[in-house]
């Protein structure tokens, strides 16, 4: 491998976990002391129009069973409710609940708290640069915990 590629994969991945960290610490702190982050990955799954336990599934790249368990999980804490499918009468749709919704808004101002310290630290045309690069190298939607 090159020698400025070498270091590249630990310092992206130490870079999403400190995101990831940052927001969960945040989230805490806000109250939402029973989540893990894997939920706040569901979660971006569920906002807007839900989803069924199927495409959760497909989301996180987990088993049916195993987003059914998530699902049980964040309805018995409040986050998640199952509606009616509006299109399919055998599916259930898993939507945010008021409180699922105040803690996706926690887990906006834990971002914004965890990224402008790192703005701050990039000159503005290097944040730019940063962005504009990682834009070219990422795959949309393909968000989701890997630990």
């Amino acid at each position: 491998m090159r020698d400025d590629l070498q270091d590249l994969p630990v310092l992206l991945l130490s870079a999403a976990r400190a995101l990831v960290d940052g927001i969960d610490t945040g989230v805490r702190a806000r109250g939402f002391t029973d989540l893990r982050p894997a939920h706040g990955f569901a979660f971006v799954r569920l906002s807007g129009t839900g989803a069924t336990v199927g495409e959760l599934a497909e989301h996180l790249e987990i088993t049916k069973q195993a987003a059914s368990q998530m699902a049980d999980e964040l309805v018995n804490k409040g986050y998640v409710e199952r509606r009616p499918h509006p299109s399919d009468a055998r599916a259930r749709l898993l939507v945010l609940t008021a409180k699922g919704v105040a803690c996706t808004r926690a887990a906006d101002a834990a971002a914004e708290e965890t990224l402008r310290p790192w703005a701050e630290a990039l000159p503005a045309g290097q944040l730019a640069a940063l962005r504009a690069a990682l834009l070219r190298l990422a795959t949309p939607g393909r968000i989701r915990p890997t630990w």
